[in-house]
């Protein structure tokens, strides 16, 4: 478990602010992402360009299955394979994020959350801000659909405008939970009605990383699998090494905090630079 609460952090919503020139987001997905706390569905793929993305998670979860890790594991992938840098750079997915946090960015992480056919993990109702060692809730994540996600196998919820409420009470998940990660947020809906994201492959949602989400296990015969990037403003600091696989979108940090990433990966091993499995 990361100990994420020893640095002094604000956890409050930082909202679109009204004046900012849009290059991507309509002014109703701006009300709805400061109102509700997402943006959902957003088409950024078609049919060919889905099934390539999939194809390339094929490649990917093969390749840590074969080590003995299971299908969570693929995590920060963006600094050794292709890929997964070619999404977190793409300008259709940079272009979202721009209208978000404005001219200067990064992306600092991404993981498949992949749940197999017949998984029994759930993810526990959770703000995602809360676990990470980051000096502000400055993160927005783009949840990219790899397969259709439905009902049937296990869609993400969310919480319609519990992004505004601050930092909700986590307590370490029971073993009976079957949380694929640690911590949970009890009696999450009476903060309201949860909404399940429904979203083609190829799709994606918008989230703030102060919104209470979380997903069933998935019972079905059906794959389903979806890509977070992960994207904050630059004057964000990072504690635990998770800035160094960072990627610059936007403008430039000359302390060099972010960036630690600077060119194109050539290949598509995940283990290439020996970093441990799923580090940050």
């Amino acid at each position: 478990m990361s100990s994420v609460m020893t640095m002094e952090r604000d956890m409050r919503f930082v909202p679109i602010p009204a004046d900012r020139k849009l290059s991507a987001l309509t002014s109703e997905q701006v009300a709805a992402y400061n109102r509700d706390g997402f943006i959902a569905p957003v088409r950024l793929f078609d049919g060919a360009e889905a099934a390539r993305n999939r194809s390339d998670f094929d490649h990917l979860l093969a390749a840590y299955q074969s080590r003995g890790h299971d299908s969570y594991a693929v995590n920060s992938c963006q600094a050794t394979c292709g890929s997964v840098y070619d999404l977190v750079t793409n300008p259709r997915i940079t272009a979202l994020v721009g209208d978000i946090l404005g001219d200067e960015f990064a992306c600092w992480g991404t993981h498949y959350f992949c749940k197999l056919p017949h998984h029994p993990k759930t993810v526990a109702w959770h703000q995602d801000a809360p676990y990470w060692p980051f000096s502000r809730a400055k993160t927005v994540t783009v949840w990219l659909a790899i397969d259709d996600v439905d009902l049937e196998n296990a869609a993400m919820r969310v919480i319609p405008g519990s992004h505004l409420v601050g930092a909700l009470p986590m307590r370490n998940s029971r073993p009976e939970e079957n949380n694929a990660l640690w911590l949970t947020v009890d009696d999450a809906e009476r903060q309201g009605a949860p909404v399940p994201l429904i979203l083609k492959a190829g799709e994606a949602s918008l989230q703030s990383d102060m919104l209470l989400h979380g997903s069933p296990a998935n019972p079905s015969a059906r794959r389903r699998c979806g890509l977070t990037l992960r994207y904050c403003t630059l004057d964000v600091r990072a504690d635990e090494g998770w800035h160094e696989r960072s990627i610059i979108i936007r403008g430039s940090d000359p302390s060099g905090h972010w960036g630690g990433v600077t060119a194109r990966p050539a290949g598509e091993d995940p283990f290439l630079d020996g970093r441990p499995i799923g580090a940050n």
